[in-house]
């Protein structure tokens, strides 16, 4: 559990376009050949990807019920020595080169329990997202505040800056996608769920007045032509992306699939 908690890396939201990602364990390879393989033939593809939220419960309604994943399970109140040198290890010792408290930098103190940290995996087709939340001891699980404050800024730009892309399915209306996907996050007072324009927009008022059609940045230009996508924060402040990949660049996509797939196995 603590390795899956440690591993909450995002990488390239997109993989896996082609289809669904295929387990590597045979190909006529041994597990003493393997070991001694490249790294790449020692993996079997992205597990999950790790969000770490200001408040559980928000962040878990809109994944779950405003975009349909399933609860894998749940687990929390993680606190301890094993805990804390296997998450926050490297942070403590830039603390110390710093000469600083580490709870200046966002570090928790899991080791003596002052914090905790709770996780929720969420399964989608294709990957699962996992939900981190570090709290106060004495702030409930699932709760609204966490140990740390969010970041102020949540601009794409920023070197580290990750994001999350959900793949649409090529017969739904996407403009009617965003559309509901607003309403809905409205509803529930979600109201970062904004998605943005392809014409310049300069106020919310603007925005919200902007023709449907300008919901969809869709891409004619090779080697991305028949990309269309929409980019919008999430009830977080987290960057999301909504992606649909047509004709010539979702068989890039297949085509990549299938010799990631060769290579690895030799078929």
């Amino acid at each position: 559990m603590l390795r899956a908690t440690g591993a909450a890396l995002a990488v390239g939201a997109t993989a896996g376009l082609g289809g669904q990602a295929v387990a590597q364990n045979g190909g006529g390879m041994s597990a003493t050949a393997r070991n001694s393989a490249p790294l790449g033939l020692r993996l079997q593809g992205v597990q999950h990807f790790g969000l770490t939220v200001q408040n559980m419960e928000r962040a878990y309604e809109f994944y779950t019920e405003v975009l349909g994943g399933t609860e894998v399970f749940r687990h929390g109140d993680f606190q301890g020595d094993p805990v804390q040198n296997t998450l926050l290890a490297d942070q403590e010792i830039r603390a110390n080169e710093l000469h600083v408290s580490p709870t200046t930098i966002g570090v928790p103190n899991l080791r003596n329990g002052d914090q905790r940290l709770d996780v929720r995996f969420i399964q989608f087709d294709n990957v699962v997202i996992e939900l981190l939340q570090y709290r106060n001891a004495g702030e409930p699980m699932g709760g609204p505040n966490s140990f740390a404050p969010p970041l102020e800024n949540m601009s794409p730009a920023f070197p580290r800056m990750m994001h999350i892309c959900f793949y649409v399915r090529d017969d739904v209306d996407f403009k009617k996608f965003i559309t509901d996907l607003e309403a809905e996050s409205a509803r529930r007072g979600m109201t970062q769920v904004r998605a943005n324009r392809t014409i310049r927009v300069r106020n919310e008022a603007e925005r919200r007045g902007a023709p449907q059609n300008t919901n969809t940045n869709k891409v004619t230009v090779a080697p991305s032509d028949g990309w269309e996508l929409i980019y919008c924060k999430g009830p977080e402040g987290e960057q999301l992306e909504f992606v649909k990949a047509l004709g010539p660049v979702k068989q890039r996509f297949a085509n990549a699939l299938e010799t990631h797939q060769h290579a690895r196995t030799g078929q």
